[in-house]
């Protein structure tokens, strides 16, 4: 989500400057007060003016944010949206999938594609843990991403593994693709999509 503004915060009377953050799921204080509250905690969620009121645990809390505080009124109070819907899958999206994509959340998302095919897709999904993976995943879609079909790279979350978004980005980027979106998929996985880079 990425939000975030520096203000006033005020805590059960206790006021101070804060920098909050509006992340995907949970409002993060920094500063005089520090908290981490998932959206489920924030309680009559409201904007008045340029104030973001609610409750938390039956505590009173103010945020002066000025013209967003409606903005982060209803990014709060919003369903969040489905995986399937960030990765842009559709009742009307043929899919092709590379790899282990056995994660129950993306299989989840997956369902949501009218068919899986090899060709003529309209987005692929390639699940990766190694560079051998990453390296076939791009052999076996390479007609297809000339083509200038997006492609989600979906690799485990974390450090310590062989392959992270610095490998993958770096790789991709030097075969002519360019990185438009990123996702959290599940507790361990998360995605990177890429798509071709269209020449100036």
């Amino acid at each position: 989500m990425g939000r975030e503004a520096n203000c006033t915060c005020d805590w059960a009377g206790v006021t101070t400057e804060v920098k909050a953050l509006l992340e995907t799921g949970e409002l993060i204080l920094r500063g005089g007060i520090r908290k981490r509250i998932p959206f489920s905690a924030l309680k009559s969620v409201k904007a008045t003016g340029d104030r973001l009121s609610c409750t938390v645990d039956g505590a009173p809390v103010q945020l002066i944010l000025g013209p967003a505080a409606s903005k982060w009124a209803m990014a709060i109070t919003s369903p969040a949206p489905t995986l399937a819907s960030k990765l842009g899958i559709t009742g009307k999206t043929s899919v092709r999938t590379i790899g282990d994509c056995s994660d129950e959340t993306l299989r989840e998302a997956l369902a949501e594609a009218v068919r899986f095919v090899t060709k003529d897709a309209d987005l692929i999904v390639a699940c990766v843990d190694s560079p051998a993976s990453l390296d076939s995943a791009l052999r076996q879609t390479k007609t297809q991403l000339l083509k200038g079909v997006p492609i989600w790279m979906v690799y485990p979350k974390g450090p310590g593994y062989a392959v992270n978004e610095a490998s993958i980005r770096s790789l991709l980027r030097e075969i002519g693709m360019i990185d438009t979106k990123v996702a959290s998929v599940s507790a361990k996985y998360t995605a990177l999509r890429f798509i071709l880079s269209k020449p100036d």
